[in-house]
């Protein structure tokens, strides 16, 4: 009997990029609107998923830790911030110093509108989630904090068996839907992108930007996995290798959030414990985005300098502080990043409704899924670390409560 050959989601994923791409070039209209339809579907799938996916693992996550929950809560968001603060601040000084040099020669009057060209679906699906992705995250810790001090005080367990069997339907879901589809998905986004122009156009004129951009994420990533490397004992270019399919997935779905499923078994492959990586996968999906940090911070400074603008750490300082904590909001959708930072433009001198503002919003959107698989990719990393803090911690309470 032949054994059937198994094809990877990494290998899946290469492939639905390449598809996406010829199709944009080559294929007709018609035929690049029904796949971007179904991708449209696919992604009204994600959308009301994704907060349903945050409720169920990050409660679980939270009430499987115990009594540990509270205090690895918070050094979890407080490495995803000083992350956040420390990237834009990176970017920002790189930036400042390196773009002089040739991004003042960059026509403004060539860089077009971000949705400039882009084909729509024949029909849309109107399916609103549940609840947003921020009231997910805070209902998440409230019911996930709540738990856990009822398992801590031996208190009835019907909460937390209920929420057991939510999120592994949510799982189920993941394994034999979301994950399948996710190639086709990124087909379709690739597809679109090609058949407007955004996959070449303003690379073609920014392309020192574009590779600046990306150069940092992946340096800054390095950075990211030899500190987790250090901490944990782990050789961090293995880690770096077992997170090639979650970058790449989210290179394809522009989400931090729609790429929880598939930075899951990243973090598996990692060793991370179930629990840990149940919880802080999806906390660090919509709290911890030091690539989009990078993104927006440096695209910041290129249109600023390219509009002969005046800009400091006077400036750029507060604009980071906000945005570490203001993009909570912005996982889930393409884009969704410098969206959610567009009412904060005022504070680094860019009008919100702008010429200005639009340029800023089509040069971030070609690199957005760059931005995004940093993101995913550093959320591993701070797994590997609280995991290591969350065993160490394990380890000293048996210690003390078994003494030889």
């Amino acid at each position: 009997m032949k054994q059937k050959i198994k094809f990877g989601l990494v290998f899946k994923l290469i492939i639905g990029i390449i598809l996406g791409v010829l199709f944009g070039l080559y294929m007709p209209v018609w035929f690049n609107r029904t796949i971007v339809t179904i991708s449209q579907i696919i992604s009204a799938f994600l959308i009301f998923v994704i907060p349903l996916m945050i409720l169920a693992f990050v409660t679980m996550g939270i009430a499987d830790l115990s009594n540990s929950a509270g205090l690895l809560l918070a050094i979890t968001a407080a490495i995803a911030y000083l992350s956040s603060l420390v990237s834009g601040t990176i970017a920002f000084i790189t930036a400042e110093n390196l773009f002089p040099s040739f991004i003042l020669a960059a026509p403004i009057d060539e860089i077009r509108s971000a949705e400039e060209g882009m084909l729509q679906p024949f029909f849309k699906l109107p399916l609103p989630p549940v609840v947003s992705v921020t009231g997910a995250v805070v209902l998440s810790f409230i019911l996930g904090l709540c738990i856990s001090s009822q398992r801590a005080k031996n208190s009835d367990n019907t909460l937390y068996k209920s929420f057991n069997e939510f999120s592994t339907a949510i799982n189920s879901v993941l394994r034999t839907v979301i994950i399948p589809l996710l190639p086709l998905y990124i087909c379709g986004t690739f597809a679109n992108m090609t058949v407007s122009g955004q996959t070449f156009a303003i690379l073609n004129l920014l392309w020192k930007v574009f590779l600046t951009v990306i150069i940092l994420h992946l340096i800054y990533l390095t950075i990211l996995f030899c500190i987790a490397g250090a901490i944990s004992g782990k050789n961090p270019f293995m880690l770096m290798h077992n997170q090639i399919a979650g970058y790449l997935s989210a290179i394809g779905t522009q989400s931090s959030a729609a790429t929880i499923p598939v930075n899951l078994k990243c973090a598996e492959a990692d060793g991370v414990s179930r629990e840990i990586r149940a919880f802080v996968i999806p906390l660090c999906a919509n709290i911890h985005m030091a690539g989009s940090m990078i993104t927006i911070t440096s695209c910041v400074t290129a249109v600023l300098l390219i509009n002969q603008m005046p800009i400091g750490l006077d400036k750029i300082i507060p604009f980071i502080l906000t945005l570490g904590i203001v993009m909570i909001a912005s996982p889930g959708a393409p884009g969704g990043a410098i969206m959610t930072a567009l009412p904060f433009l005022p504070i680094v001198g860019i009008p919100t409704e702008s010429t200005i503002a639009t340029l800023l919003i089509a040069l971030y959107i070609t690199q957005d899924s760059f931005g995004t698989a940093c993101n995913v990719s550093g959320d591993n990393a701070i797994s590997v670390v609280v995991d290591t803090i969350y065993q160490r911690r394990v380890k000293k309470q048996n210690m003390i409560l078994s003494p030889k």
